[in-house]
């Protein structure tokens, strides 16, 4: 028994003429509201507020960004401004190494120091402290 696969599932119906459902719906919201402009205000403020209102409908019925529709794009920005954000930081192994290197110098040359009133790091001690340390963080 065969059956059949259904493709282009991405592809909107057309239903009305050329336009979609959503896009239908975009289009007749925005004319409806320059509508009810020009019958409530003067003409020349009517002609104002129509050009933004006819603007951002066009722009949601027809403009994509990244294959992605305009109204998904400001869900996703709606909802990347009204939630919390956590940053986590992961300590690079790689980066990390340079910096031991130039600690170390400066830990030998401290070190060289005779007249110095504390103790000399060594290499161990410095391991010794960087553990220490690590270990009482969370």
């Amino acid at each position: 028994m065969e059956y059949q696969i259904p493709q282009f599932i991405e592809v909107e119906d057309k239903i009305f003429g050329p336009f979609t459902f959503k896009q239908f719906i975009f289009i007749a919201g925005g004319a409806g509201i320059c509508i009810l402009l020009f019958l409530k205000l003067n003409i020349i403020l009517a002609v104002l507020l129509s050009i933004p209102v006819a603007g951002f409908a066009g722009t949601l019925a027809f403009y994509k960004v990244n294959n992605k529709s305009f109204l998904s794009i400001l869900e996703a920005a709606f909802s990347h401004y009204t939630k919390g954000r956590m940053y986590l930081w992961r300590r690079d192994e790689k980066a990390a190494a340079p910096d031991k290197a130039k600690e170390l110098s400066v830990a030998e040359a401290l070190a060289q120091q005779k007249d110095a009133p504390f103790k000399a790091l060594t290499r161990g001690r410095l391991e010794e402290i960087a553990r220490a340390l690590d270990a009482d963080r969370p």
